[in-house]
């Protein structure tokens, strides 16, 4: 996620009330998850097995919950609750926007674009020429949506993403501080669901066709071209090549890295990367002729027992 403007690390240490370390000079133009971070970011670390991850990441500001060294050129915030600070930062950068009628303020529409009555646009949207948005379509805050681009009845776009903290055995929401990006020639069957991203980008590549009922999580990155059968289900945080196709029900684990050219056949679960150009079936999945095979083994083996 960005500002709309750099923040001095010193403005900020004021504001929260944060003891300052290392650099303070930097200015803040940004704040990630440590998965998401960039050079000029922020990000939090609060679990000390995760220490050298955060401070050695590419993270320019850390907020931390102990006097660490500071990696030269960077910026440490101390405080007790880094998370409370992180979930602040982000809901006064990305603030809540009420919807007061079927269209926010801030939006942006091509050329050529027809929005049925009956669907709503966010605050601070913007898209392209030649889509078609449905009745009962929702496109959310900060949503980007490219050209020829079609959004079918009921489909939901740019909800919160599904992402809570256990603080003193109590679930606590992150403020969902990304957008969605939906890139030209896409196609968004009726009933999907596609979570915003925590502090990134959910993005939808040019050419994609999402069948009816597909949930996207949050900050999950689907390469071009690629045909999803209805009632597939992403985890948050997964990335898909590009050309790939995958069948009806397949649900799919989150953080996993899955290549280009992919097949996945209907009904498979996928708990691990996946490698380009293969085809997968079964729970778990795996290539789909050594499936085919352990499956013709096991029926063989049920028919002997049976003699």
């Amino acid at each position: 996620m960005n500002f709309q403007q750099p923040i001095s690390v010193t403005t900020l240490a004021q504001k929260y009330s944060l003891l300052i370390k290392g650099n303070t000079h930097n200015l803040a133009l940004g704040i990630n998850e440590i998965h998401k971070v960039r050079k000029g970011d922020i990000t939090f670390v609060d679990v000390e097995k995760y220490y050298l991850k955060s401070l050695n990441s590419q993270a320019t500001i850390i907020i931390i919950n102990k006097d660490v060294p500071c990696p030269e050129g960077k910026t440490l915030f101390i405080t007790e609750d880094p998370f409370a600070i992180y979930n602040q930062i982000v809901w006064e950068n990305r603030p809540m926007k009420y919807l007061q009628s079927n269209m926010g303020e801030n939006v942006s529409i091509g050329e050529d674009t027809h929005i049925d009555f009956g669907a709503y646009i966010g605050h601070d949207v913007t898209i392209g020429k030649g889509c078609y948005i449905q009745s009962g379509a929702y496109i959310g805050d900060n949503t980007v949506i490219g050209d020829r681009v079609n959004i079918q009845a009921g489909a939901l776009i740019g909800t919160d993403a599904f992402y809570f903290k256990k603080i003193n055995g109590k679930y606590q929401k992150w403020r969902s501080g990304g957008r969605v990006i939906i890139e030209d020639d896409a196609e968004i069957g009726a009933g999907c669901t596609v979570n915003r991203g925590v502090s990134g980008d959910t993005i939808i590549g040019s050419g994609t066709k999402l069948d009816s009922q597909v949930h996207v999580g949050h900050g999950v990155v689907i390469g071009k071209d690629c045909l999803i059968a209805a009632q597939v289900g992403i985890a948050g945080k997964t990335m898909i090549g590009s050309n790939c196709v995958i069948y009806g029900q397949v649900g799919i684990a989150q953080n996993l890295v899955i290549g280009d050219n992919v097949i996945i056949l209907a009904k498979s679960g996928i708990s691990k990367n996946l490698e380009s150009n293969k085809t997968y079936f079964g729970i778990p999945a795996d290539d789909a002729r050594t499936k085919f095979k352990e499956l013709l083994s096991i029926k063989q083996q049920l028919r002997e027992r049976r003699k």
